[in-house]
């Protein structure tokens, strides 16, 4: 019913993030905007750094990684199970350019999600083999009713190994959409490697010669290997702007029920 397709990100400097991402995970621009704004894309997902400014009016202005959008296929029932969810849910416009979608909601924790019919700019033919974004992370205060929203309002599935973090007791909840693990982490957490940032955490790329990505990073930053007790990737690294990316070869994401896709052996 919905699939994740958008990030949006707030930035001081949108042109140096958008150069960061084309030089280390060739991405390619969609457009820019008369405020500053730029779209970029790594063939199936638009990152939007948009420009910090008070035009925005955003609940929160702070830099970093912002909302997430997805591209559904009914926009009129969308809405309705996002009022069935939550009688009270306010839904708003957007402008429905190559930096926004078409309306917005909020998720239980009241941050924005972007909902669209046209996949958000991107082109068809686009889509590439690697790098390619296959998880966001949040943390939350909350994850069981955020699982629910992103379930019974967007379709997504829970994959087993949320089923598994049940079973042990733990808060971790994770869900899929055939492409993109999301993950929703308790934000209050001791689990060796845990963050704790409110909201997206972070994002992770899925990439085939991580030597190569590694060594070109490694020149400009400090790449940190992932402690061995995490399921999810192998490195964490961060941005112009210091928000979080994890890159993964090998041990890759759960993006579905009983799908996992690596980008080991090819």
């Amino acid at each position: 019913m919905a699939v994740l397709r958008y990030v949006a990100f707030i930035s001081e400097d949108p042109e140096k993030l958008a150069d960061f991402y084309r030089r280390f995970l060739e991405t390619e621009e969609l457009g820019r905007s008369p405020g500053g704004d730029i779209s970029i894309t790594d063939g199936f997902y638009n990152l939007t750094f948009f420009k910090r400014r008070a035009e925005l009016h955003e609940m929160r202005m702070e830099c970093g990684l912002h909302h997430i959008g997805l591209q559904v296929d009914d926009l009129e029932e969308t809405k309705n199970r996002f009022l069935a969810f939550n009688p009270r849910g306010v839904i708003l416009h957007e402008p429905s350019d190559i930096h926004h979608g078409e309306i917005r909601i909020h998720d239980p924790e009241c941050f924005p999600v972007s909902l669209s019919r046209r996949a958000f700019g991107i082109p068809s033919g686009k889509k590439k083999a690697f790098p390619r974004l296959r998880h966001i992370a949040y943390n939350s205060l909350d994850p069981e009713t955020m699982l629910r929203f992103y379930t019974q309002v967007l379709g997504l599935r829970e994959v087993p190994s949320s089923y598994e973090r049940r079973k042990q007791g733990l808060g971790n909840r994770f869900a899929g959409d055939g492409e993109t693990n999301l993950a929703i982490h308790p934000f209050y957490s001791r689990v060796e490697g845990h963050e704790a940032k409110f909201g997206i955490n972070h994002i992770g790329f899925l990439v085939r010669d991580m030597q190569s990505i590694i060594a070109e990073l490694s020149r400009v930053m400090q790449i940190a290997p992932r402690p061995s007790s995490r399921p999810y990737a192998e490195f964490r690294f961060r941005d112009a702007e210091g928000n979080a990316l994890d890159l993964s070869q090998t041990k890759g994401w759960e993006v579905d029920i009983s799908k996992w896709e690596t980008a080991a052996g090819l």
